[in-house]
């Protein structure tokens, strides 16, 4: 026990170092540093950076432990807790404005211990707003953590590593708050501002709760290195923690790595990892997670997917039909969604995007790759077969083979249950390429390799391109002004793109809002609404492979991010 308390504290300090405390550092600044009540107590007080970490360290471990099964028992959306922490830090932000109303936010509080509101009272409220958003870059202790509440096995050994990882994130954060604190008792000068302090403390606590919830922070924290990745690795990758992690969750496995996908035949890949740090379910009762304890007995197909992929819309009519048509003979497909793009770790898109492709088995979403790492994955789609024992039988890498995995399941199911009548096999056209087609091309510059005439662009900042004076097939030639970013290019005045291209088919991600006009070969063949969630468009259909010229004009505002082929 003493061992995997160093463990989780140790992980949390180094969680509570990285990039993903940028959102936070404010807040708890302003908050260690300000009382939404009298000044002279302000000034006095020493506790409240303390209360401020207290109660993150409160509701931040409640929210691990029970805070999806308590969501899924009151038919609440996943978000409802983020959503209510941005709302009590809005709140706090005002009573910051508006004294009355600190006095009345407080007074719920203070009731247990005393008739008049304190500065550390108003901090632990912050810090219970905080607990909710502060959601460390996820590691194996973290995942852990998260597995063992989604499974309904909270246990004493996992309320202490809950705590101590907890414990360890907050040290960073009330050095921040004591910062605040000392800040403000040695500066004099202050002394006579407490109003105007107070009220430039709420505007930042409004504008950072609205900034949180807008995922403003997103992309800065995508944008800085991630200079605690190497010290993470090295600390919760040896192989003592994970040994400790798995005896907690009850998930040792081997790695998957070596399993072929080229196999024929059933084999052995050792047992299947659990969903390991999964933020959302979809098309589950309530939103209720599923673990794969739960699910022995029956025959799981696990589905790595990314909604914006051709790759997998190909493959996801045939994983559909699998799961109508061999549901009640004890199959069950899990789809994990691992996203490729910023805008696929946006729930509300994934939803609304998995309704549109028709697809109503579970879906997982697995913004932080811990079940993708799990699996020690590489691939989309990738379909991992798993018996009724939780072991992996079979994998397939891409698209195609969908009669082979067809037959193993049905294998494995007839395995299961000796004697089980099953229904014809499903009959889904094979949609998989065959013949010579584009490579996959990112317009991005984090990816971008096929530009003409030089792949080096003006990084996040708008700049003016002119068309290559040739372009062979594969190449990609930009004209007119476009702010080229790490994912994708967003189109200015007189933004022209033209591509190279030998495909049956050809598709662009797009997001944004605007029209794209497109040409094949000279001829306009037709003018797209680009809008709502950013998703792929079809650009061009041939019914044969063909070699073609591209050319689009884009409207400013048109977000362009990857160009697929089929």
């Amino acid at each position: 026990m003493v061992e995997l308390v160093g463990i989780g504290f140790v992980a949390g300090l180094v969680a509570g170092i990285s990039p993903c405390i940028l959102p936070v550092l404010p807040v708890v600044l302003v908050t260690g540093a300000t009382t939404p009540g009298s000044t002279k107590q302000s000034w006095k007080s020493q506790t409240r950076p303390v209360a401020v970490v207290g109660g993150l360290i409160v509701s931040f471990s409640l929210l691990i432990l029970i805070g999806s099964e308590v969501l899924s028992l009151l038919h609440l959306p996943q978000d409802f807790l983020r959503d209510a922490g941005i709302a009590l830090l809005v709140l706090v932000g005002l009573g910051f404005l508006i004294p009355p109303l600190a006095t009345q936010l407080e007074r719920p509080f203070t009731r247990i211990r005393t008739r008049q509101p304190s500065g550390k009272v108003g901090g632990f409220v912050v810090g219970l707003a905080l607990g909710v958003l502060f959601v460390p870059c996820a590691g194996p202790v973290l995942a852990a953590i998260t597995v063992v509440g989604a499974t309904h096995r909270v246990g004493l050994t996992a309320v202490v590593l809950t705590i101590a990882f907890a414990a360890g994130a907050a040290v960073p954060l009330l050095a921040v708050a004591v910062a605040g604190s000392e800040l403000t008792q040695r500066v004099k000068a202050l002394r006579s501002r407490g109003p105007r302090l107070r009220q430039v403390s709420g505007v930042v606590l409004i504008v950072m709760a609205l900034a949180i919830g807008l995922n403003t922070f997103d992309a800065l924290q995508r944008d800085i290195p991630g200079y605690t990745s190497a010290l993470q690795s090295h600390f919760e990758g040896s192989t003592n923690v994970r040994q400790r992690l798995s005896a907690l969750t009850g998930d040792g496995h081997a790695s998957l790595a070596s399993c072929k996908s080229d196999t024929a035949g059933l084999v052995s890949c050792g047992k299947a990892p659990n969903f390991t740090g999964i933020t959302a379910w979809l098309n589950t009762p309530g939103g209720k997670a599923l673990s794969l304890p739960s699910l022995r007995g029956t025959v799981v197909l696990v589905d790595f997917w990314t909604y914006s992929c051709i790759n997998c819309q190909r493959t996801l009519p045939h994983v559909e039909a699998w799961y109508k048509t061999y549901a009640k003979d004890g199959f069950v497909v899990v789809g994990v969604h691992t996203p490729e793009f910023a805008f696929e770790r946006v729930v509300s898109n994934v939803r609304t995007e998995a309704a549109q492709l028709g697809v109503h088995y579970p879906v997982a979403i697995d913004d932080n790759y811990d079940t993708w790492n799990a699996y020690d994955n590489e691939y989309w789609p990738a379909d991992y077969l798993i018996d009724a024992t939780g072991v992996v039988r079979h994998v397939q890498f891409g698209e195609d083979d969908y009669s082979d995995t067809e037959r193993l399941i049905r294998q494995l199911l007839t395995e299961a249950h000796p004697g089980i009548t099953l229904p014809k096999s499903t009959d889904v056209p094979n949609e998989t390429p065959t013949g010579e087609i584009n490579p996959e091309t990112y317009i991005g510059y984090e990816r971008l390799q096929y530009l003409l005439p030089n792949p080096n662009v003006t990084q996040n900042a708008p700049a003016v391109y002119h068309f290559p004076s040739s372009l062979p097939l594969g190449g990609l030639g930009l004209s007119g002004t476009w702010t080229d970013r790490s994912e994708e290019a967003t189109a200015g005045a007189d933004a022209e793109m033209e591509l190279g291209f030998q495909a049956d088919d050809v598709y662009l991600v797009l997001g944004g809002s605007g029209t794209l006009d497109v040409s094949v070969d000279g001829e306009h063949t037709q003018t797209i609404d680009v809008g709502g969630v950013p998703k792929l468009y079809t650009l061009f259909h041939a019914g044969s492979i063909k070699d073609g010229t591209l050319l689009l004009y884009a409207s400013p505002g048109i977000q362009a991010y990857d160009f697929t082929f089929g």
